[in-house]
Protein backbone atom coordinates (compact mmCIF):
# COMPACT_ATOMS: atom_id res chain seq x y z
CA UNK A 1 0.00 0.00 0.00
CA UNK A 2 1.15 3.40 -1.13
CA UNK A 3 1.49 5.00 2.45
CA UNK A 4 1.70 8.92 3.51
CA UNK A 5 4.00 10.16 6.28
CA UNK A 6 2.37 13.12 8.25
CA UNK A 7 4.58 16.06 10.32
CA UNK A 8 2.14 18.62 11.81
CA UNK A 9 4.54 21.42 12.80
CA UNK A 10 3.43 24.13 15.57
CA UNK A 11 0.89 25.50 17.64
CA UNK A 12 -1.55 25.87 14.44
CA UNK A 13 -0.17 22.74 12.39
CA UNK A 14 -0.53 20.38 15.79
CA UNK A 15 -4.37 22.03 15.96
CA UNK A 16 -5.52 21.28 12.66
CA UNK A 17 -3.80 17.65 12.35
CA UNK A 18 -5.46 16.70 15.72
CA UNK A 19 -8.69 17.94 14.05
CA UNK A 20 -8.01 15.60 11.26
CA UNK A 21 -7.42 12.71 12.78
CA UNK A 22 -10.01 12.83 15.24
CA UNK A 23 -12.36 12.78 12.18
CA UNK A 24 -10.72 10.39 9.63
CA UNK A 25 -10.03 7.64 12.60
CA UNK A 26 -13.83 7.50 13.09
CA UNK A 27 -14.48 7.46 9.18
CA UNK A 28 -12.01 4.55 9.91
CA UNK A 29 -13.84 2.67 12.55
CA UNK A 30 -11.01 3.63 14.43
CA UNK A 31 -11.68 4.85 18.37
CA UNK A 32 -9.65 8.60 18.53
CA UNK A 33 -9.44 7.64 22.55
CA UNK A 34 -8.21 4.07 22.12
CA UNK A 35 -7.03 3.54 18.95
CA UNK A 36 -9.07 0.41 19.12
CA UNK A 37 -11.28 -0.38 15.59
CA UNK A 38 -14.83 -0.54 16.44
CA UNK A 39 -16.16 -0.19 13.01
CA UNK A 40 -18.60 -1.68 11.03
CA UNK A 41 -17.59 -2.05 7.08
CA UNK A 42 -14.50 -3.98 5.79
CA UNK A 43 -14.25 -0.95 3.61
CA UNK A 44 -12.49 1.12 6.56
CA UNK A 45 -9.94 -1.51 6.82
CA UNK A 46 -9.37 -1.52 2.93
CA UNK A 47 -6.68 0.98 2.90
CA UNK A 48 -6.45 2.38 6.29
CA UNK A 49 -2.79 1.76 6.31
CA UNK A 50 -2.52 4.68 4.23
CA UNK A 51 -2.35 7.01 7.17
CA UNK A 52 -2.77 4.26 9.92
CA UNK A 53 -0.21 1.94 11.46
CA UNK A 54 -1.07 -1.27 13.26
CA UNK A 55 0.38 -2.43 16.47
CA UNK A 56 0.69 -6.30 17.67
CA UNK A 57 -2.32 -5.76 20.04
CA UNK A 58 -4.40 -4.63 16.97
CA UNK A 59 -4.60 -1.02 17.92
CA UNK A 60 -3.70 1.59 15.47
CA UNK A 61 -1.59 4.84 16.09
CA UNK A 62 -1.66 7.65 13.33
CA UNK A 63 1.12 7.66 11.08
CA UNK A 64 2.77 11.32 12.53
CA UNK A 65 5.36 13.30 13.97
CA UNK A 66 4.68 16.04 16.31
CA UNK A 67 6.67 18.23 16.19
CA UNK A 68 6.60 22.03 18.29
CA UNK A 69 9.73 23.71 20.15
CA UNK A 70 7.36 24.46 23.05
CA UNK A 71 5.89 21.01 25.13
CA UNK A 72 3.11 22.16 25.91
CA UNK A 73 1.26 21.32 22.75
CA UNK A 74 3.01 17.89 23.16
CA UNK A 75 1.49 17.32 26.40
CA UNK A 76 -2.18 18.19 25.85
CA UNK A 77 -2.39 15.88 22.45
CA UNK A 78 -0.30 13.42 24.29
CA UNK A 79 -2.96 13.09 27.41
CA UNK A 80 -6.06 13.36 24.91
CA UNK A 81 -5.81 10.60 23.05
CA UNK A 82 -3.71 7.17 22.37
CA UNK A 83 -3.75 7.81 18.96
CA UNK A 84 -0.33 8.91 18.96
CA UNK A 85 2.82 7.24 19.46
CA UNK A 86 5.01 8.35 22.01
CA UNK A 87 8.10 7.79 20.42
CA UNK A 88 7.11 10.23 17.74
CA UNK A 89 6.63 13.65 19.73
CA UNK A 90 9.39 15.89 19.35
CA UNK A 91 9.47 18.79 21.70
CA UNK A 92 12.19 21.94 22.03
CA UNK A 93 12.87 23.67 25.00
CA UNK A 94 11.74 27.03 24.48
CA UNK A 95 9.18 28.66 22.06
CA UNK A 96 10.33 30.09 19.15
CA UNK A 97 8.53 33.34 19.68
CA UNK A 98 6.74 33.57 16.27
CA UNK A 99 10.18 34.43 14.70
CA UNK A 100 11.16 33.14 11.59
CA UNK A 101 15.16 33.06 12.42
CA UNK A 102 14.97 31.18 15.78
CA UNK A 103 13.14 28.44 14.02
CA UNK A 104 15.11 28.41 11.43
CA UNK A 105 18.54 28.49 12.75
CA UNK A 106 18.83 28.59 16.70
CA UNK A 107 15.81 26.65 18.38
CA UNK A 108 14.17 24.72 15.59
CA UNK A 109 17.67 23.71 14.35
CA UNK A 110 18.04 22.12 17.58
CA UNK A 111 15.83 19.53 17.31
CA UNK A 112 16.00 18.85 13.45
CA UNK A 113 18.07 15.61 14.21
CA UNK A 114 15.04 14.25 16.40
CA UNK A 115 12.59 15.35 13.60
CA UNK A 116 14.74 13.23 10.99
CA UNK A 117 15.66 10.62 13.28
CA UNK A 118 11.50 10.32 13.89
CA UNK A 119 11.15 10.30 10.32
CA UNK A 120 13.35 7.80 9.56
CA UNK A 121 12.21 5.08 11.82
CA UNK A 122 8.74 5.94 10.61
CA UNK A 123 10.30 5.52 6.76
CA UNK A 124 11.87 2.33 7.33
CA UNK A 125 8.93 0.60 8.85
CA UNK A 126 6.91 1.50 5.59
CA UNK A 127 6.75 -0.93 2.06
CA UNK A 128 5.67 1.95 -0.29
CA UNK A 129 6.02 5.51 0.73
CA UNK A 130 4.42 8.02 -1.58
CA UNK A 131 5.15 10.87 0.38
CA UNK A 132 5.16 13.14 3.24
CA UNK A 133 2.08 15.39 4.02
CA UNK A 134 3.00 18.75 5.86
CA UNK A 135 0.68 20.43 8.39
CA UNK A 136 1.95 24.09 9.42
CA UNK A 137 1.43 27.97 9.47
CA UNK A 138 3.08 30.44 8.18
CA UNK A 139 2.56 32.81 10.67
CA UNK A 140 4.61 31.67 13.28
CA UNK A 141 8.00 31.32 13.85
CA UNK A 142 7.99 27.54 14.25
CA UNK A 143 5.48 26.69 11.51
CA UNK A 144 7.42 29.00 8.86
CA UNK A 145 11.23 28.64 10.27
CA UNK A 146 11.48 24.82 11.13
CA UNK A 147 9.10 23.77 8.12
CA UNK A 148 11.44 25.66 6.10
CA UNK A 149 14.49 23.78 7.82
CA UNK A 150 12.56 20.32 7.93
CA UNK A 151 11.66 20.57 4.04
CA UNK A 152 15.18 21.13 3.09
CA UNK A 153 16.34 18.06 4.78
CA UNK A 154 13.34 16.06 3.27
CA UNK A 155 14.11 17.20 -0.24
CA UNK A 156 18.20 15.97 0.54
CA UNK A 157 17.34 12.45 2.04
CA UNK A 158 13.99 11.70 -0.02
CA UNK A 159 14.30 13.08 -3.45
CA UNK A 160 11.92 10.76 -4.51
CA UNK A 161 8.81 11.64 -2.68
CA UNK A 162 6.55 13.99 -2.98
CA UNK A 163 5.98 16.79 -0.32
CA UNK A 164 2.28 17.95 0.09
CA UNK A 165 1.94 21.15 2.38
CA UNK A 166 -1.32 22.45 4.56
CA UNK A 167 -0.39 26.05 4.63
CA UNK A 168 -2.15 28.36 7.24
CA UNK A 169 -1.81 31.67 5.62
CA UNK A 170 -2.18 34.69 8.28
CA UNK A 171 -4.68 37.92 7.88
CA UNK A 172 -4.02 41.23 8.45
CA UNK A 173 -7.80 41.66 9.71
CA UNK A 174 -7.37 38.79 12.12
CA UNK A 175 -3.26 39.11 13.31
CA UNK A 176 -2.43 38.68 16.57
CA UNK A 177 1.21 38.75 16.13
CA UNK A 178 2.80 41.53 14.47
CA UNK A 179 5.95 40.36 12.42
CA UNK A 180 3.63 37.67 10.79
CA UNK A 181 4.20 39.54 7.23
CA UNK A 182 8.17 38.48 7.56
CA UNK A 183 7.68 35.06 8.83
CA UNK A 184 5.29 34.23 5.71
CA UNK A 185 7.28 36.07 3.07
CA UNK A 186 10.37 34.41 4.51
CA UNK A 187 8.89 30.90 4.27
CA UNK A 188 8.01 31.82 0.50
CA UNK A 189 11.44 30.22 -0.68
CA UNK A 190 11.36 27.16 0.72
CA UNK A 191 7.46 26.35 -0.24
CA UNK A 192 8.26 27.20 -3.99
CA UNK A 193 11.32 25.50 -4.35
CA UNK A 194 10.90 22.27 -2.08
CA UNK A 195 7.10 21.55 -1.87
CA UNK A 196 5.20 19.21 -4.71
CA UNK A 197 1.63 20.40 -4.07
CA UNK A 198 0.91 23.48 -1.49
CA UNK A 199 -2.78 23.75 -0.56
CA UNK A 200 -3.53 27.46 1.00
CA UNK A 201 -5.43 27.46 3.62
CA UNK A 202 -6.57 31.09 4.36
CA UNK A 203 -7.15 32.87 7.90
CA UNK A 204 -9.42 35.18 6.18
CA UNK A 205 -11.63 32.92 4.34
CA UNK A 206 -12.38 31.06 7.07
CA UNK A 207 -13.23 33.04 9.57
CA UNK A 208 -15.56 34.72 6.82
CA UNK A 209 -16.93 31.24 6.13
CA UNK A 210 -17.98 31.04 10.11
CA UNK A 211 -19.17 34.33 10.36
CA UNK A 212 -21.12 34.43 6.61
CA UNK A 213 -21.76 30.78 5.92
CA UNK A 214 -22.33 28.91 9.46
CA UNK A 215 -23.57 32.04 11.15
CA UNK A 216 -21.27 31.06 14.03
CA UNK A 217 -19.76 33.50 16.66
CA UNK A 218 -16.12 32.96 16.65
CA UNK A 219 -14.85 32.03 20.06
CA UNK A 220 -11.40 30.24 19.34
CA UNK A 221 -9.67 28.29 16.42
CA UNK A 222 -12.29 25.43 16.74
CA UNK A 223 -14.54 25.50 13.63
CA UNK A 224 -12.15 26.74 11.92
CA UNK A 225 -10.09 23.51 12.62
CA UNK A 226 -12.95 21.05 11.97
CA UNK A 227 -13.36 22.87 8.33
CA UNK A 228 -9.99 22.45 7.58
CA UNK A 229 -10.41 18.64 8.75
CA UNK A 230 -13.50 18.28 6.67
CA UNK A 231 -11.36 19.51 3.74
CA UNK A 232 -8.31 17.45 4.08
CA UNK A 233 -10.81 14.45 4.52
CA UNK A 234 -12.19 15.35 1.34
CA UNK A 235 -9.13 16.02 -0.32
CA UNK A 236 -7.73 12.53 1.08
CA UNK A 237 -10.46 10.54 0.39
CA UNK A 238 -9.93 8.49 -2.81
CA UNK A 239 -6.00 8.00 -1.26
CA UNK A 240 -8.08 6.42 2.05
CA UNK A 241 -11.04 4.57 0.11
CA UNK A 242 -11.53 3.11 -3.30
CA UNK A 243 -12.42 5.58 -6.19
CA UNK A 244 -12.14 6.17 -9.97
CA UNK A 245 -9.76 8.91 -10.19
CA UNK A 246 -6.61 10.40 -8.51
CA UNK A 247 -5.36 7.50 -6.54
CA UNK A 248 -2.52 8.85 -5.11
CA UNK A 249 -0.47 12.04 -4.30
CA UNK A 250 1.60 11.56 -7.76
CA UNK A 251 -1.75 11.70 -9.82
CA UNK A 252 -3.05 14.57 -7.74
CA UNK A 253 0.35 16.80 -9.08
CA UNK A 254 0.62 15.42 -12.43
CA UNK A 255 -3.29 16.34 -13.13
CA UNK A 256 -3.02 19.63 -11.18
CA UNK A 257 0.63 21.33 -11.99
CA UNK A 258 1.15 21.91 -15.23
CA UNK A 259 5.03 24.24 -14.42
CA UNK A 260 6.60 22.97 -11.17
CA UNK A 261 6.40 26.17 -9.50
CA UNK A 262 2.55 26.79 -10.05
CA UNK A 263 1.50 24.14 -7.73
CA UNK A 264 -0.07 26.85 -5.15
CA UNK A 265 -3.65 24.88 -4.83
CA UNK A 266 -7.00 26.39 -3.48
CA UNK A 267 -9.06 24.16 -1.93
CA UNK A 268 -12.93 24.23 -1.22
CA UNK A 269 -15.89 22.20 0.38
CA UNK A 270 -19.26 22.04 0.04
CA UNK A 271 -21.75 22.13 1.93
CA UNK A 272 -21.03 25.06 4.06
CA UNK A 273 -24.35 26.19 5.53
CA UNK A 274 -25.91 26.41 8.56
CA UNK A 275 -28.51 23.74 9.72
CA UNK A 276 -31.42 26.49 8.42
CA UNK A 277 -30.38 26.60 5.09
CA UNK A 278 -29.61 23.00 5.04
CA UNK A 279 -33.40 22.41 5.83
CA UNK A 280 -34.16 24.52 2.15
CA UNK A 281 -31.10 22.99 0.52
CA UNK A 282 -32.18 20.60 -2.49
CA UNK A 283 -29.26 18.07 -1.77
CA UNK A 284 -28.61 17.76 -5.43
CA UNK A 285 -25.05 16.79 -7.59
CA UNK A 286 -25.62 20.10 -9.35
CA UNK A 287 -26.24 22.19 -5.88
CA UNK A 288 -22.63 20.52 -5.04
CA UNK A 289 -21.33 21.51 -8.55
CA UNK A 290 -22.52 25.06 -7.67
CA UNK A 291 -21.30 25.67 -4.79
CA UNK A 292 -17.21 24.33 -5.22
CA UNK A 293 -16.87 26.83 -7.93
CA UNK A 294 -18.29 29.82 -5.43
CA UNK A 295 -15.76 31.91 -3.78
CA UNK A 296 -18.10 31.75 -0.56
CA UNK A 297 -17.02 27.86 -0.41
CA UNK A 298 -13.50 28.51 -1.34
CA UNK A 299 -10.81 28.34 1.87
CA UNK A 300 -8.42 31.12 0.42
CA UNK A 301 -9.93 34.63 -0.02
CA UNK A 302 -9.79 35.14 -3.66
CA UNK A 303 -12.61 35.61 -6.38
CA UNK A 304 -12.49 33.38 -9.07
CA UNK A 305 -13.61 35.36 -11.57
CA UNK A 306 -10.54 37.73 -11.43
CA UNK A 307 -8.34 35.06 -12.50
CA UNK A 308 -8.29 32.12 -15.14
CA UNK A 309 -8.06 28.57 -13.93
CA UNK A 310 -5.33 26.48 -15.00
CA UNK A 311 -6.34 23.41 -13.82
CA UNK A 312 -9.48 22.34 -11.40
CA UNK A 313 -10.71 18.85 -9.77
CA UNK A 314 -13.95 17.91 -7.93
CA UNK A 315 -13.72 14.91 -5.42
CA UNK A 316 -17.74 13.64 -4.76
CA UNK A 317 -18.66 10.99 -2.01
CA UNK A 318 -21.94 9.81 -2.03
CA UNK A 319 -24.13 8.10 -3.92
CA UNK A 320 -24.19 9.70 -7.10
CA UNK A 321 -24.13 8.90 -10.71
CA UNK A 322 -20.72 9.63 -12.53
CA UNK A 323 -22.26 10.58 -15.66
CA UNK A 324 -23.91 13.32 -14.09
CA UNK A 325 -21.41 14.22 -12.33
CA UNK A 326 -18.87 14.13 -15.42
CA UNK A 327 -21.60 16.38 -17.55
CA UNK A 328 -22.06 18.97 -14.75
CA UNK A 329 -17.99 19.37 -14.56
CA UNK A 330 -17.82 19.41 -18.16
CA UNK A 331 -20.61 22.21 -18.24
CA UNK A 332 -19.25 24.55 -16.00
CA UNK A 333 -16.10 24.79 -18.20
CA UNK A 334 -18.19 25.17 -21.19
CA UNK A 335 -20.13 27.94 -19.62
CA UNK A 336 -17.01 29.79 -18.40
CA UNK A 337 -14.26 29.18 -21.13
CA UNK A 338 -13.27 32.76 -20.29
CA UNK A 339 -12.32 31.63 -17.02
CA UNK A 340 -10.26 28.84 -18.01
CA UNK A 341 -6.65 28.82 -19.99
CA UNK A 342 -7.11 26.99 -23.37
CA UNK A 343 -3.45 25.79 -23.38
CA UNK A 344 -4.43 23.34 -21.41
CA UNK A 345 -6.97 20.75 -22.91
CA UNK A 346 -9.12 19.01 -20.19
CA UNK A 347 -8.44 20.64 -17.27
CA UNK A 348 -10.82 19.71 -15.24
CA UNK A 349 -11.27 16.09 -14.16
CA UNK A 350 -13.35 14.55 -11.39
CA UNK A 351 -13.51 11.78 -8.66
CA UNK A 352 -15.88 9.64 -6.99
CA UNK A 353 -16.15 7.68 -3.88
CA UNK A 354 -19.48 6.29 -2.64
CA UNK A 355 -18.82 6.80 1.01
CA UNK A 356 -19.90 9.74 2.62
CA UNK A 357 -19.14 11.81 5.23
CA UNK A 358 -19.85 11.07 8.59
CA UNK A 359 -23.47 13.61 8.81
CA UNK A 360 -23.72 14.15 5.11
CA UNK A 361 -25.16 12.03 2.39
CA UNK A 362 -22.58 13.24 -0.57
CA UNK A 363 -20.28 16.32 -0.53
CA UNK A 364 -17.75 17.68 -2.67
CA UNK A 365 -14.31 19.09 -2.39
CA UNK A 366 -13.10 21.41 -4.87
CA UNK A 367 -9.38 21.86 -5.82
CA UNK A 368 -8.28 24.70 -7.98
CA UNK A 369 -4.86 26.38 -10.03
CA UNK A 370 -5.39 29.52 -10.76
CA UNK A 371 -3.98 32.45 -11.58
CA UNK A 372 -6.05 34.57 -9.11
CA UNK A 373 -3.94 33.95 -6.64
CA UNK A 374 -1.59 36.31 -7.19
CA UNK A 375 -4.12 38.43 -5.19
CA UNK A 376 -2.93 36.49 -2.53
CA UNK A 377 0.46 37.13 -2.67
CA UNK A 378 0.59 40.54 -3.19
CA UNK A 379 -1.46 40.90 -0.29
CA UNK A 380 2.03 38.90 1.70
CA UNK A 381 4.34 41.12 -0.67
CA UNK A 382 2.74 44.69 0.24
CA UNK A 383 2.19 44.02 3.74
CA UNK A 384 5.75 42.40 4.71
CA UNK A 385 7.35 45.64 1.91
CA UNK A 386 5.22 48.35 4.37
CA UNK A 387 7.02 46.71 7.09
CA UNK A 388 10.51 45.92 5.59
CA UNK A 389 10.47 49.37 4.19
CA UNK A 390 11.03 51.40 7.56
CA UNK A 391 13.17 48.18 8.59
CA UNK A 392 10.34 47.72 11.68
CA UNK A 393 11.13 44.87 13.90
CA UNK A 394 13.81 43.66 11.71
CA UNK A 395 16.19 43.41 14.88
CA UNK A 396 14.52 40.41 16.25
CA UNK A 397 15.47 38.77 13.22
CA UNK A 398 19.19 40.10 12.60
CA UNK A 399 19.59 39.50 16.03
CA UNK A 400 18.89 35.67 15.70
CA UNK A 401 22.12 35.38 12.86
CA UNK A 402 19.85 36.78 9.55
CA UNK A 403 20.75 39.69 7.04
CA UNK A 404 19.13 41.96 5.41
CA UNK A 405 19.45 40.68 2.20
CA UNK A 406 17.45 37.24 2.94
CA UNK A 407 14.42 39.47 3.00
CA UNK A 408 15.37 41.07 -0.67
CA UNK A 409 15.92 37.94 -1.46
CA UNK A 410 12.88 36.27 -0.31
CA UNK A 411 10.56 39.30 -1.37
CA UNK A 412 12.30 38.23 -5.28
CA UNK A 413 11.23 34.96 -4.95
CA UNK A 414 7.67 35.88 -4.46
CA UNK A 415 7.75 38.88 -7.26
CA UNK A 416 8.67 35.61 -9.59
CA UNK A 417 6.17 33.08 -8.28
CA UNK A 418 3.73 35.92 -9.08
CA UNK A 419 4.96 36.55 -12.61
CA UNK A 420 4.55 33.45 -13.15
CA UNK A 421 1.45 32.74 -12.95
CA UNK A 422 0.60 36.10 -14.44
CA UNK A 423 2.37 34.51 -17.27
CA UNK A 424 0.72 31.29 -17.00
CA UNK A 425 -2.90 32.88 -18.07
CA UNK A 426 -2.06 34.55 -21.11
CA UNK A 427 -3.56 32.37 -24.00
CA UNK A 428 -0.25 30.95 -25.26
CA UNK A 429 1.06 29.84 -22.13
CA UNK A 430 4.36 31.13 -22.33
CA UNK A 431 6.48 31.06 -19.09
CA UNK A 432 9.35 31.56 -20.41
CA UNK A 433 9.84 35.30 -19.19
CA UNK A 434 7.78 34.22 -15.94
CA UNK A 435 11.07 33.65 -13.71
CA UNK A 436 12.74 37.26 -14.46
CA UNK A 437 12.90 39.63 -11.69
CA UNK A 438 11.67 43.08 -11.29
CA UNK A 439 13.96 45.66 -12.06
CA UNK A 440 16.00 47.12 -9.00
CA UNK A 441 14.13 50.13 -9.61
CA UNK A 442 10.76 48.34 -8.82
CA UNK A 443 12.31 46.48 -5.90
CA UNK A 444 13.71 48.94 -3.90
CA UNK A 445 10.41 50.82 -4.45
CA UNK A 446 8.39 47.94 -2.48
CA UNK A 447 11.14 47.22 -0.12
CA UNK A 448 12.71 50.64 1.02
CA UNK A 449 12.70 54.14 0.83
CA UNK A 450 15.30 56.09 -1.74
CA UNK A 451 15.79 58.61 1.08
CA UNK A 452 16.61 58.02 4.26
CA UNK A 453 14.59 60.64 5.52
CA UNK A 454 11.08 59.34 3.58
CA UNK A 455 8.42 57.79 5.52
CA UNK A 456 6.39 57.27 3.01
Amino acid sequence: MREILTLQIGGAGNAIGDAFWHLISHEHGVDYGSGRFDGTSPLQLDRISVFFNATVSKRFYARTIIIDTEASTIQRLSSSSHLYRPENFVAGSESSGNNYARGYHTDGAEILDQVLESTRREVESLDSLQGFQLLHSIGGGTGSGLTSLIMEALVEQYPDNLLCNYVTIPSPNLSQVIVEPYNALLSIPALVNNSHLTFCLDNEALFQICNRNLKIPMSGYEHINHIVALTMSGLTTCLRFPGQLNAGLRKIYVNMVPFPHLHFLIPGFAPLGSCKEQQFSKGTVAELVQQIFSSNNLLCAIDLRKGKLLTAAGIFRGRMSPREVDQLMTGVRNKNLNNFVDWIPNNIKTAICDIPPRGLKMSATFIGNTTAIQTLFKRLLDLSSIMLRRKAHLHWYTGEGMEEHEFIAAQEELLAIIDEYRASGRDDGDTRDSGKRDSDDEISSRTGPKCQYCTN
